[in-house]
């Protein structure tokens, strides 16, 4: 064994990290081995691929209309304001459409309530059907309400009821699409396959946000007052009734039905001993907490970005509606381009790393961005919104694998709805609304950067108490893998491991053959398993941290 070179080069920290991932999803599979009934090959869920592709496609189809309406919305700010409260000056214009826009997320946490623990007990498939159903009239419905100048006050009054129907609907849509497609991916590609939801987040809201764009600058001002503002909210109905199509598909898979059998089988064995909400809150007020603040770092950041930076840049700084528009879509294209990429070095590297990185850096850079975006130049703001926006990315990417796997599966889908959307409806949603208040009150403009500082250390704080899920099963359920070969891996591994000194690294216990085919493709890991290149004593010390 050559230990000259090898045994003495310094990892890097991607490779350290890569290292620690590996070995604390081995000691996990070890303890499962060691619980009765012993793990085997069968018991082990083998992921029907096509059904993966078909669930992640109609989770994200639903993901990407909501913020389709969010991006046209945000978009539409100054529009809306004049077409349902002409009567009043801009600013108030302004405050009033923010409102409605944060009003629908007060009925919010009422459909998490709601759609959470109705997902637990008859199945996540049929919920999500019905919230695409409302949805896609709630945002149909804001297209064809009359103007105020037309019906007079029920015009804002009918744009309210709207926007309440597409909230209640939006709060069992994230918790419900993160369940199911985290309860459908294999661990090891969990957060690679769940940033893709989030991709559908993002690219609706571009498709949005590009959509207003174009009508602003070919249709001009007086006839997007007129009716041209109506278009994008008619695009609902048709993207609705895809969704729905794709959706009722996933039903009327065999194998899917199979396992919804077994999910409901189980929810009514565990209903008397977590199903309840008041038991949600009593038993799992930890994990409840910890997603809770990982929601605000996320969605604080994401509406500041889409939903406020687009009237800050025109009636804070005073820049032309288009250059506002394509700065933000610049956001947007980056985190498109990052978000993937980012889940699944949360795959290599873990979920916690990807989430700190953001946050600190939020902390560090938000004033100086901010400084960048009230400069007279094209370049400087551009540059302050693609650092926005791979902060915003590595928020993204992981939280879809993240999330779900704090809760074990009887109730995963309400606790997640419930802390998501109360965290969503207190501090994201009034995002817009609250900052433009502050920033009129003081005259300071940078108090938007003052508030991501503290939804910044509210995350990190969330991260310290995180546990680490990077390719290990979900809470109460069986390791779930892409192939029969790989369950068979894994079963090896998990007796291997089971079977060792408990000081003994896991990477010394297995195959390398079994470690570089299955669990890792990282040369690090590799070396490691091999013993060309062994871990430290502190190295060793850090895995178990």
């Amino acid at each position: 064994m050559p230990d000259n070179g090898n045994s003495t080069r310094r990892r890097s920290p991607l490779d350290r990290a890569h290292v620690r991932v590996v070995e604390d999803h081995l000691r996990s599979l070890g303890a499962m081995f060691r619980r009765k009934p012993t793990m085997t090959s069968d018991s082990i869920t083998v992921v029907d691929q096509p059904m993966l592709k078909r669930a992640i496609g109609a989770a994200a189809l639903g993901n990407m209309m909501e913020w389709f309406d969010f991006g046209v919305y945000g978009y539409l700010a100054a529009t809306l304001g004049k077409v349902f409260y002409p009567d009043a000056n801009s600013a108030v214009q302004l405050l009033a459409t923010f409102a409605t826009f944060a009003a629908a997320f007060l009925v919010r946490p009422l459909g998490g309530f709601f759609f959470g623990p109705l997902g637990d007990k008859i199945g996540r498939q049929k919920v999500l059907a019905i919230t695409m159903i409302m949805m896609s009239i709630g945002t149909f419905a804001v297209g064809l309400i009359p103007s105020y100048a037309s019906i007079g006050i029920w015009a804002p009054i009918l744009l309210l009821i709207a926007r309440m129907v597409q909230g209640f609907s939006t709060g069992g849509e994230y918790g419900g699409a993160t369940t199911f497609i985290a309860e459908y991916s294999p661990d090891r590609r969990r957060g690679f396959l769940g940033s893709w939801l989030d991709f559908g987040t993002f690219i609706g809201y571009s498709a949005g946000s590009i959509l207003v764009t174009v009508l602003n600058a070919s249709l001009g001002e007086d006839v997007m007052l007129s009716w041209g503002w109506r278009i994008p909210f008619f695009i609902a109905g048709p993207m609705g009734l895809i969704g729905l199509y794709l959706r009722s598909r996933l039903e009327d898979t065999p194998a899917y039905q199979q396992q919804l059998d077994d999910h409901d089988a189980q929810v009514k064995k565990d209903q008397q001993a977590g199903g309840e909400i008041g038991t949600i809150f009593v038993r799992f007020w930890r994990p409840l907490l910890v997603c809770m603040g990982l929601v605000i770092l996320y969605n604080v950041t994401s509406y500041m970005i889409t939903s406020y930076l687009p009237t800050y840049f025109t009636s804070v700084i005073g820049r032309s509606q288009l250059s506002s528009d394509l700065l933000v879509l610049l956001s947007m294209l980056v985190v498109v381009v990052t978000i993937v990429g980012l889940g699944k070095l949360s795959d290599h590297i873990g979920r916690r790393p990807v989430f700190a990185i953001g946050a600190i850096a939020q902390i560090i850079v938000s004033v100086p961005c901010f400084i960048l975006f009230g400069m007279d130049s094209v370049w400087a703001p551009a540059v302050a919104c693609i650092i926005f926006g791979v902060i915003l990315a590595c928020f993204a990417a992981p939280t879809a694998a993240t999330l779900p796997a704090l809760f074990p599966t009887a109730v995963r889908f309400g606790a997640l709805s419930i802390s998501y959307n109360i965290a969503v409806s207190a501090f994201g949603g009034t995002t817009p609304l609250i900052t433009s208040a502050l920033v009129s009150a003081t005259g300071n403009n940078l108090v938007p950067a003052f508030y991501l500082i503290a939804s910044g250390v509210v995350g990190l704080i969330a991260v310290v108490f995180l546990r680490e899920s990077a390719r290990k099963p979900l809470r109460g359920s069986a390791p779930q893998v892409d192939t029969p070969v790989e369950a068979e891996h894994t079963v090896a591994a998990a007796e291997a491991v089971a079977a060792m000194d408990p000081d003994e690294s896991p990477l010394e216990a297995i195959d390398p053959e079994i470690i570089s085919t299955t669990f890792s493709d990282a040369s690090a890991v590799e070396e490691a398993a091999s013993h060309e290149d062994p871990v430290s004593d502190g190295e060793l010390a850090a895995t178990r941290d």
